[in-house]
């Protein structure tokens, strides 16, 4: 099996997209922030004592995914098209849900998971003075679609 991240002697690089033809290309990631009833109350109230836990959390994983290589050294710069970050609060905590699309020669995967990953920090991030047990968890990305390998669609998740 070749991996092409690696080069001829196993080395990483960046994968050349050059001949590539851009094509539209979007993905969803998700991911859950485990909260206490005390954060629960002060999210759903607006009463979290640095402001505006949500919307922070929102416009920090649209900034994230505009900045994924910046921030992982083998991703690609691609046009960010389209980035919305959703925020659902629950009796147990935080969904979060991001969908990226671009018109680019490589996927948005990435981009995804890195707007889910940021928001959820910084969910943590406005929260843990009231309290430092929140968990981040089961970020993955549940669908994909464009590009050579086409649609995809993680069992058991609507896109």
């Amino acid at each position: 099996m070749s991996f092409p991240h690696l080069d001829d002697a196993g080395r990483a690089h960046m994968v050349d997209v050059t001949a590539k033809q851009p094509t539209v290309r979007t993905a969803t990631a998700r991911g859950f922030v485990r909260c206490s009833p005390v954060v629960i109350a002060a999210l759903r109230d607006g009463t979290a004592p640095k402001g505006d836990v949500l919307a922070v959390a929102r416009i920090a994983g649209i900034q994230a995914a505009k900045s994924t290589p910046s921030l992982l050294p083998l991703a690609h710069v691609i046009g960010v098209h389209r980035a919305s970050v959703e925020l659902e609060v629950v009796d147990e905590g935080v969904h979060i849900e991001a969908t990226v699309g671009t018109a680019d020669r490589t996927g948005v995967e990435m981009e995804a998971l890195t707007a889910v990953s940021v928001s959820a920090l910084a969910i943590v991030d406005m929260v843990k003075g009231i309290d430092r047990s929140v968990v981040i968890e089961d970020v993955r990305i549940v669908a994909k679609s464009g590009g050579r390998s086409g649609d995809w669609v993680r069992e058991g998740e609507a896109p």
